[in-house]
Formats: structure tokens, sequence, C-alpha cells
């Protein structure tokens, strides 16, 4: 008999900790994060260190061991309460996911990936330093860019219009599902099901 491998994922929804950020464009993997904590029916705990929220939990019947998190503070230093949660649960960087905003898809579509720059972002940029490496899963939600000349900054931490909520809703919905084909099925098949 086979013996199957069940150490832990950690998938971290990168954003901006407190009420004034929860709506907008950088805090669409927190968005995503909060789907999956309300799908497996638990709720955020302070984890050790006091820096991040936790939920473990499995995806689905028999699916894999999850740590869903997202950090108690900003975008740009998301990197050390993620390094930290790395070392307390023993997860192997191959089985780290961020989820995240990405202005170079539209609203709407998404891209799964391993590894790769930080493309500019903050809170990408923050990880890859506190962890020494960018070869970490990425689920890339699409916000759009900004119209005009608007700064790209101000435009992420600017709420989604309303004529914006219907394909919010199921972006966020279709990346809590790519999610959960990732960690349990691996990243060809996510890829194959979303990289459309």
């Amino acid at each position: 008999m086979t013996e199957v491998d069940d150490s832990p994922w950690l998938v971290v929804g990168l954003g901006n900790a407190g009420e004034k950020y929860a709506a907008t464009r950088h805090n669409v993997g927190v968005m995503v994060c909060d789907l999956l904590a309300a799908r497996v029916g638990s709720s955020w705990k302070r984890d050790r260190s006091g820096r991040a929220d936790v939920v473990e939990s499995r995806l689905g019947l028999g699916g894999p061991r999850v740590v869903l998190a997202r950090s108690r503070g900003y975008m740009n230093e998301s990197g050390g309460p993620v390094s930290t949660l790395v070392k307390f649960y023993g997860v192997s960087l191959d089985r780290v996911v961020a989820v995240h905003d990405e202005l170079d898809l539209d609203l709407g579509r998404l891209r799964i990936k391993q590894g790769g720059g930080d493309n500019g972002h903050n809170g990408l940029r923050s990880m890859r330093s506190s962890l020494g490496s960018g070869e970490f899963h990425r689920v890339r939600v699409g916000v759009g860019r900004p119209p005009g000349r608007q700064d790209p900054a101000d435009y992420v931490l600017k709420a989604f219009a309303r004529r914006e909520n219907a394909d919010l809703e199921e972006v966020v919905d279709r990346a809590a599902d790519a999610v959960g084909e990732l960690v349990r099925n691996g990243l060809e098949a996510v890829q194959n099901a979303y990289n459309r």
C-alpha cells in the first residue's frame, strides 16, 4: 500500500488588514481565502506569532491538509508572517500558494503558475525576500489596469465599482475552486482547467 503524503499546504491571501482595505482590488486574495474559510465552515484564529490569521482544515472530504492564512499587517510586510507560518507548520516551498491581485489580467481572468518574479507586486516581493525564493505557486486574480493615467498604486487601493461586483463575485468563486484543484490534483491539472 502506498503511503499518502499528508504534509500541509499553506494558502496565503495577500492583502492589507483592516476594514479600510477589505473591499479594495489589492485585497482580492484575502477575499478568496475568506470564501475558502467559509466553505470549510471555519472561523479565522490569530496564529501564535500574532502576525496572521489562520484556518486549519482539509479542502474536501479526505482532501489534503491546508492552512489558510491572511496577514494582520500591510501587503508589503507579508513575507515575515508567511515565513513564520512556513516554519511553524513545516510547509515545503512547493506547497505554498499566494493568491493575489494581478493588474496585467482583466477582471474575471485567472492564471495559475509556479515561480517567477514579483512584477512590481509588493506582497510577492516581500514573500520572495523572506522565503529566499520565488518558487511558490501563484493564483493570479485579474483586477485590470487603471483607466487613463491613474497611478496603479492608487488604483489597487480603491474599491471595486458597483458594476464590477458580479464579475468580482464570479472570479473570487473560480479562484477558490482553482486553489482546491491545485492542492488536490497539482499544477498541470489546474492550469489545464483555468489558464484559458
